[in-house]
């Protein structure tokens, strides 16, 4: 509809985008917080009702909103143990078998500790989750270089 072309992000940007400049547990600190996200446990007025509103939530510093908690949010790269022999430069760490694939951010049926934007989880690339989703993201030129900004989810 928009003649543009979409993507899903790859791990790289989506824990950059995640962050937002921050180096803690969550976006806003190192403690979860009563009703700060959806979680089990978390304390918000959805906890295990089902997933909530977009938007429910104050958004990160980059203004992005769900990033951590309600659904696990698919990307691009094939899920690897480890990051040994990661691309260093934020592109997808793809392969020749790639039967799992990494999805981020937690979900709503989960507790804190998977909703840490650390937490990763390798899902078979063709499962069907009741507790997943995507976000997209698109390359733009931005001066000389490229960048990547979320569409939401």
């Amino acid at each position: 509809m928009t003649g543009e072309q979409y993507r899903l992000p790859t791990e790289a940007e989506w824990e950059y985008v995640a962050r937002a400049g921050t180096t803690t547990a969550f976006y806003w600190g190192d403690e979860i917080g009563k009703g700060d996200i959806y979680c089990n446990g978390c304390g918000s007025e959805w906890d295990l009702k089902k997933t909530s509103p977009v938007g429910s939530f104050k958004p990160n510093a980059f203004g992005l909103y769900d990033m951590i908690g309600n659904v696990w949010q698919w990307v691009q790269d094939c899920y690897h143990d480890t990051y040994k022999g990661a691309p260093k430069d934020g592109s997808a760490w793809l392969g020749d078998e790639c039967g799992r694939r990494v999805a981020r951010g937690g979900a709503f049926n989960r507790g804190p500790v998977a909703i840490r934007l650390a937490a990763r989880l390798g899902r078979a690339a063709t499962a069907r989750i009741g507790n997943g989703g995507f976000r997209v993201a698109r390359t733009v030129d931005n001066f000389a270089s490229n960048t990547v900004r979320s569409e939401g989810h």
